[in-house]
């Protein structure tokens, strides 16, 4: 019981890390905190790797993939003494989720229906239509917000890095899967015999 509550602590706190990522590398960035910050992230991001391999399901490639970008940049920073790199993480993953998202798109199975299917294995046609056109709204999502995170990059301003990084970007994927979820509960109600 104590090992159990224990992994559960530490996948909270990676997790929240990860979320917290904006806020974190403009700590340390403002107040040159990056020396120990960026070891002690690439330890939590190597541990959250670990307890992905636990999960099943399409969101451990998700994950994996994300996790392994903030650890990519974590030591590339840490190495070149380049902490401004660390400011690419949301570019990474906005770009990594759209590869996963967007080549999905051309297998049999796109990510969204994938995911659908966890919660309803015998999805209808309609239900796998409108999974695909989710997928594709995601796709046009993450490059809009990719683009935007990379201008506050190359614009330079940490306030306008953090804000939109730490706040407006998790606020506008919020309200999309909040409107999906309402779409998806029509759709469903539709389908429904």
């Amino acid at each position: 019981m104590g090992g159990y509550r224990l992994q559960r602590g530490i996948q909270l706190i990676t997790a929240l890390m990860l979320l917290a990522w904006p806020f974190l590398i403009w700590f340390g960035l403002t107040y040159n905190g990056l020396r120990w910050l960026v070891p002690l992230m690439v330890f939590l991001l190597i541990l959250r790797v670990r307890q992905v391999r636990q999960t099943i399901g399409p969101m451990r490639l998700v994950i994996q993939s994300v996790v392994s970008a903030g650890v990519a940049l974590c030591i590339l920073s840490y190495l070149l003494q380049a902490h401004q790199l660390l400011l690419f993480y949301p570019v990474m993953v906005n770009l990594v989720m759209l590869v996963l998202f967007g080549s999905s798109l051309w297998s049999s199975m796109p990510l969204v229906e994938r995911l659908a299917r966890l919660q309803a294995p015998e999805l209808p046609p309609e239900g796998v239509r409108y999974t695909r056109k989710v997928t594709q709204i995601w796709c046009v999502f993450f490059i809009l917000n990719g683009a935007m995170a990379l201008f506050t990059v190359l614009y330079g301003e940490m306030w306008l890095w953090t804000t939109w990084n730490g706040m407006i970007a998790y606020v506008l994927m919020g309200i999309l899967m909040m409107g999906e979820w309402l779409v998806r509960r029509q759709v469903i109600k539709r389908a429904a015999p």
